[in-house]
């Protein structure tokens, strides 16, 4: 007989035993992932049920769905495996060895991810909230495990890498801010007159917070003039408009009403006997 086709003889009855040795078990392996994909998703769709009773974040919902889901998952796995006759022991420790070379070559991304949880577990900040952090602020748009991102007024995003974030000093606003203006007005000012006006202003602003009482007093005798400080609450997203309407209203008012306003002056004094028109001529 030809080497050849008892070469291909015999692989073909190589592969014949191999397929009524492992045929049974493959199919059924591949049977029980599938089962394990199904029952997976069910055991998602309950917890997914489960969790709608309580307040949590969305990172942190879709991080305790996606663990429901790769238990079950690992799980079946087991049992595939097992019905291959895989050694699992030996398995196991490949991967550890696998996991502690992964682990090494990926400590920032698993410091993001450690960072995240502490994050999403602590709450110090929710998204919606305007948070000031690493020389970075901006309303929080989102929350994952690796990173958050900020929004800003001129629409631009910033990503912050969560590990950025924890063990730094954050200052968070919450969804409203506290509008800082001040206005000058003349020594011989009405002060009452001018704080009732600051005051009229003020309520009649749909962007100002009503149920917060907004501080309107002196806060400086300057040289020339006195500053009156003007601090309401507004929302967040009201922030920048609101101060600029403030300022157009005030000066109104105040140009209204007779209220001045002084520019800056400063007193030039000569020293040395210099008549000022000895300083003209020269």
């Amino acid at each position: 007989m030809d080497p050849n086709l008892a070469a291909l003889d015999q692989a073909r009855s190589a592969a014949i035993d191999l397929g009524m040795k492992f045929g049974p078990k493959l199919l059924v392996a591949i049977i029980i992932l599938a089962a394990g994909y199904f029952v997976a998703r069910w055991t998602a769709g309950g917890v997914g049920r489960m969790l709608q009773k309580f307040e949590l974040e969305p990172p942190v919902r879709m991080l305790l769905l996606g663990v429901a889901r790769g238990l079950v998952l690992i799980l079946f796995a087991i049992m595939a495996l097992q019905n291959l006759g895989v050694e699992l022991l030996p398995l196991i420790a490949g991967i550890g060895v696998a996991g502690a070379g992964i682990a090494l070559a990926m400590q920032g991304v698993l410091s993001n991810l450690v960072a995240g949880l502490t994050i999403i577990l602590t709450r110090p900040f929710r998204v919606g909230e305007f948070i000031s952090i690493v020389k970075e602020e901006g309303v929080v748009a989102d929350i994952s495990l690796s990173s958050t991102t900020l929004s800003h007024p001129d629409r631009s995003r910033v990503v912050i890498p969560n590990r950025r974030i924890v063990g730094e000093i954050l200052h968070n606003y919450g969804r409203i801010r506290q509008v800082q203006v001040e206005v000058r007005v003349a020594y011989d000012t009405d002060l009452n007159q001018a704080l009732a006006t600051i005051r009229e202003l003020l309520q009649a602003n749909p962007r100002v917070l009503k149920d917060l009482v907004p501080p309107t007093h002196v806060v400086q005798l300057a040289d020339s003039s006195i500053t009156i400080g003007v601090y309401p609450w507004v929302n967040v997203s009201d922030y920048g408009p609101a101060g600029g309407e403030i300022n157009k209203a005030i000066v109104e008012a105040f140009r209204a009403r007779g209220i001045v306003i002084p520019p800056p002056r400063r007193d030039v004094r000569l020293l040395g006997g210099t008549a000022p028109g000895e300083l003209q001529a020269a």
